[in-house]
């Protein structure tokens, strides 16, 4: 849905990492993602999302309900000094598996970066290069970082508790029904769309634009 999206914007995307699903589909995956306006827009799409559908992988053709969390970083700029100290990382090297199994590389180029002081871990196995990919990692993780610490500037706030949203697996801002019937709600807006093929081959702006009204409207 959202390379779909960024499609439709002409947004440059790349995929640095992704982990496939032990079955199918997907266990996690992260994308950078170019263009104007691309993190004030996505960040709208923070949060967790639900779907209930009829699993194509259930012989018996039942319903299954599944959740996806969406986290959004904005991208940290060369001239923002984030300072990490190279003994708070623990740097791990293994193997790339390549999405689907394609461009499987033979060597440890694949680079996993943990930060002991917050637990924020990042990878990327992108490049076949072990260089580029710490390089990438290290910008992600300075991306992370620089949230971080944003956050906890804006709890100094007053109204923080009014303002903040918190990713949470109980924090829903979104349901995509595809059966019974066919429906995506915004739990935040109470945006209704019957279409729901539509808005999974990219068309979110309709959701993207209420968020963004709503916040204003409430000052957020």
């Amino acid at each position: 849905m959202y390379l779909r999206y960024t499609e439709r914007k002409e947004f440059k995307t790349e995929i640095l990492d992704f982990l496939p699903g032990e079955e199918a589909g997907l266990k996690s995956v992260t994308i950078r993602i170019e263009g104007d306006y691309a993190y004030g827009n996505l960040s709208q799409e923070s949060g967790v999302h639900r779907l209930v559908r009829i699993s194509p992988f259930d012989a018996n053709k039942r319903r299954h309900t599944s959740f996806a969390a969406v986290f959004v970083y904005p991208e940290v700029e060369e001239e923002i000094e984030v300072e990490i100290n190279p003994e708070d990382l623990r740097i791990d090297t293994y193997r790339s598996s390549g999405r689907g199994g394609q461009h499987v590389n033979v060597t440890d180029s694949a680079v996993r970066i943990s930060h002991l002081p917050t637990g924020i871990v990042v990878q990327c196995q992108n490049e076949r290069s072990q260089h580029k990919n710490k390089a990438t990692a290290m910008k992600v993780l300075k991306a992370r970082l620089y949230e971080l610490e944003k956050k906890k500037k804006l709890e100094k706030l007053e109204k923080l508790e009014d303002a903040k949203s918190d990713i949470a697996w109980g924090n829903q801002i979104r349901s995509y029904v595809l059966h019974p019937y066919r429906m995506i709600k915004d739990l935040r807006t109470n945006i209704e769309v019957g279409d729901a093929e539509k808005v999974l081959d990219g068309n979110i702006d309709k959701f993207i634009k209420a968020s963004l009204l709503l916040r204003k409207s409430a000052k957020l």
